[in-house]
Order: C-alpha cells, then sequence, then structure tokens
C-alpha cells in the first residue's frame, strides 16, 4: 500500500502549500486535497502552478475531499452541490487527480430512512454525478459513515448500492473508524466479498475506546494508539492485491493544534506499520 494524507488532519493550522511541503518531506506517496482548502489555495496560485508541482515531485494527488450531503437533496442544495463537484472535477482533471470522494446525507431524520429509499436515492445520485464526472476522467468513492446520523453507513450496504450502479467509475472509500463505528466492526468479514477493483480509496486511523453512541470523528487517534483493529481491516485488502493509497485522515481537535510537522511526521510513522 501507499502513504496517503487527507488534508482534513491538519486542516485548522495549515494550508494546501504547507501540506505539499511536508508531505513531499515525510516520504508520503499521496494527497488528498480538500476542497475548501483548494479554493483557498486557488486565491493566490494558479492551477497550473499546482500542476506544476506534481509534475516535479515523487507526492501525487489521489481523492479530493469531498461532495457531502449528496442524498435527498432539494433543487437549491442540489445546484450548489453540482456546482462545487463540477468545480472539482475541473482542477482533478487539470491536475491528475482520479478520484472524487462522496459522502451520503448527515442529519437526525436519517435514521428514519429506510434502507429500500436510500437505496434508490443513492443509485440515481450516484449515477448522475458519475454522468457529469465522466468527461472529466474522474472516479467516485462513495464513503459509508458509520454512525446512524448518515443515510448510509455500513460497507455492505454500500456495496450493494455500488454494485447496483454497475459503472467502473464508482467504487468505494472505506474508512477504519467507519467500519468501527459501524457496530464495532460488525461487518468487517464484509471486505472478502468487495472485489479489489470496487476498493479506490482506503483511510486509516484509530480511535477512542468509547462505547458507540458517545464515539464521534473528533475521537479519532493515530494509527497503533486506539481500540480499531486495524489489522483486521488491512489483512483482507493485502489478500486481494490492494496496493493504493492508505490514507491518514484524522479530525481530532487536539491535533489541529498541534504543528502540522509534528502531526504530519508522526502519522506517517504511526501508519507505515500497517501498510
Amino acid at each position: 500500500m501507499k502513504l496517503g494524507y487527507n488534508e482534513a488532519t491538519c486542516m485548522k493550522r495549515s494550508s494546501v502549500e504547507n501540506d505539499l511541503k511536508l508531505c513531499e518531506k515525510y516520504g508520503y506517496d499521496y494527497i488528498e486535497l480538500r476542497l475548501d482548502m483548494l479554493k483557498e489555495y486557488l486565491k493566490d496560485h494558479s492551477i497550473e502552478e499546482l500542476k506544476g508541482f506534481f509534475q516535479t515531485s515523487h507526492l501525487k494527488p489521489y481523492a479530493f475531499n469531498s461532495i457531502e450531503d449528496i442524498n435527498f437533496c432539494g433543487e437549491q442544495q442540489w445546484k450548489e452541490l453540482v456546482d462545487l463537484f463540477t468545480f472539482g472535477c475541473q482542477v482533478a482533471q487539470a491536475i491528475g487527480n482520479p478520484y472524487m470522494i462522496v459522502v451520503p446525507t448527515m442529519g437526525d431524520d436519517m435514521c428514519r430512512k429506510t434502507e429500500a429509499e436510500v437505496f434508490e436515492d443513492s443509485v440515481s445520485v450516484l449515477n448522475k454525478l458519475a454522468d457529469i464526472a465522466q468527461p472529466y476522467g474522474v472516479k467516485l468513492a462513495f464513503e459509508p459513515i458509520g454512525d446512524r446520523r448518515w443515510a448510509c453507513n455500513s460497507i455492505r450496504e454500500a456495496y450493494e448500492i455500488v454494485k447496483a450502479v454497475d459503472r467502473e467509475d464508482v467504487g468505494l472509500a472505506v474508512d477504519c473508524i467507519n467500519v468501527y463505528l459501524h457496530d464495532k466492526c460488525a461487518d468487517a468479514g464484509y471486505l472478502e466479498e468487495i472485489p479489489l477493483d470496487k476498493i479506490f480509496v482506503f483511510h486509516i486511523n484509530d480511535c477512542e475506546d468509547l462505547p458507540l453512541g458517545v464515539l464521534d470523528h473528533c475521537h479519532r487517534l493515530f494509527p497503533g494508539d486506539g481500540c480499531i483493529p486495524i489489522t483486521k481491516l488491512t489483512e483482507p485488502l493485502k489478500r486481494k492485491g490492494y496496493d493504493e493509497i492508505a490514507s491518514l485522515e484524522l479530525f481530532r481537535p487536539e491535533y489541529w493544534e498541534m504543528d502540522p510537522e509534528d502531526v504530519i511526521r508522526i502519522g506517517a510513522e504511526k501508519s507505515k506499520q500497517f501498510l
């Protein structure tokens, strides 16, 4: 597996310029750029400048994060989503970024949606977004979020949606904490059933040992520092021959207050033991 870095990890005290420099310094292979940080970067830099960096660097772009709340959109919400998505696709094409991560809708009412409703809406939306992305050569990585506040929260459910979409350019993003949040890795074994060519992105992280319902994304930890059985998730990927990104993605406020260089350095050291 290749070592990746997701910009959420230091987003409060860092920038695209800084993340690029530090990820190159500490031997990361890939970076997942955040769309909000990318927009900030483009206020003072050009797409050509960003493209030029990747052309001369070991570090390469991998996936943009993220298009969120894709389910059950109203008309105005959908228009804004498509505008952001199209912007992302245009920049992705220019710099050679192959994937866009798309995330189901979060809301207190999502737990009342039936699986059939989520399935039907997700299949429709993913097809619409994939149609937009196709001319740009961008693929969609659909990421289930383990908490029931999100419309789709299990690997099983997400793969059934992706399988029904049945397109080469639509696959999955698998995230350690999201697998753990779904009943403490209850469907981790389902990874064995997912074809290798449908696993587009893998996010590596750990978390505090807290009860489900209390545990949240702010409780993420460096890989190996918490209670997630990470090897239970990486071993099936290794057996399949997965050799793409294992991307460090942390949303921990404590890490946001640290020097980004320390976080990126420690993150590389902690992640590499599982690759």
